[in-house]
């Protein structure tokens, strides 16, 4: 049984990406105002980039095992994974957002100005990119698959444009996880 009309698959990628990546670039940007979310204590603020980090390299599990399921046939286990990874990621994101607005902004790097300049901010640079290149392609293929019964669903774009989100994801979140390397470990 279909839960999306299919003729509202484009135009409902369109609406949710636009609104989800104003809402992060706005968090990023300073638009948000620190009053619209509860204040949290300290600790709870220094705690998101670890959560967040055992977030990202648990969504590059469970992509991966996703990945493995649909390869081996098995459709039940990669709708599981392929949920599940898109859940950690929306964890991931209020989580990353709740910190952005709640302490005025993104974090500072650390460390010396030429790690900034030619390490950091080139892989922060490269994972927000692929980061927000996901979102449509995410969008797309989880309203297919809503959309569309399995016995149809390989009529659609759902797996060549699943494979290229996917693998963009797992750059993405692997990258996600240097930067906190970075950031949070060596400086």
């Amino acid at each position: 049984m279909a839960y999306v009309p299919r003729e509202r698959i484009r135009p409902l990628t369109v609406v949710l990406s636009v609104v989800s990546l104003g809402l992060v670039f706005a968090a990023a940007g300073g638009q948000i105002p620190q009053s619209t979310v509860p204040a949290a204590p300290e600790w709870i603020l220094d705690l998101i980039p670890h959560v967040n980090v055992a977030i990202s390299a648990t969504a590059i599990g469970t992509i991966a095992l996703g990945w493995r399921a649909i390869r081996r046939g098995r459709i039940d286990r990669h709708r599981v994974a392929m949920l599940a990874s898109f859940g950690l990621f929306a964890a991931f994101l209020v989580l990353y957002l709740y910190r952005l607005v709640a302490t005025g902004g993104p974090q500072e790097f650390p460390g010396p100005a030429a790690v900034e300049q030619f390490v950091y901010l080139p892989i922060l640079a490269v994972h927000i990119f692929l980061a927000v290149v996901c979102i449509p392609l995410l969008y797309y293929v989880l309203l297919l698959a809503g959309a569309y019964p399995l016995e149809e669903l390989s009529q659609t774009n759902h797996a060549r444009v699943g494979r290229v989100a996917a693998s963009l994801w797992l750059i993405s979140f692997a990258l996600g996880i240097v930067v906190y390397v970075l950031l949070h470990v060596t400086y």
